[in-house]
């Protein structure tokens, strides 16, 4: 999975519209392989990124869950220190 794309679901606040475009634009630059597409293929690319945060919204309206959500916040904290010792 690439590591520029965040869990999303089950945090407090919710995931925002731009922070769900940023993970499908991220994914569609996997996907394709380049993180600007040629004028020729921009219509394509912006139609599949649209189309991916469309569904990824969806999916995270229809989760549930019975834990309480996360804070933003402290996996922020945990992720800086998985950093700080993975490049120590």
């Amino acid at each position: 999975m690439c590591r520029n794309i965040k869990p999303l679901f089950n945090f407090e606040p919710p995931a925002t519209n731009a922070e769900i475009h940023d993970a499908a634009l991220q994914f569609v630059r996997k996907l394709s392989g380049t993180s600007k597409p040629s004028k020729r293929n921009e219509a394509a690319f912006e139609h599949a990124v649209n189309s991916i945060a469309a569904c990824a919204q969806e999916l995270l309206d229809a989760l549930e869950t019975s834990q309480p959500p996360r804070n933003r916040e402290e996996e922020a904290a945990k992720a800086r220190a998985r950093s700080a010792l993975r490049f120590a």
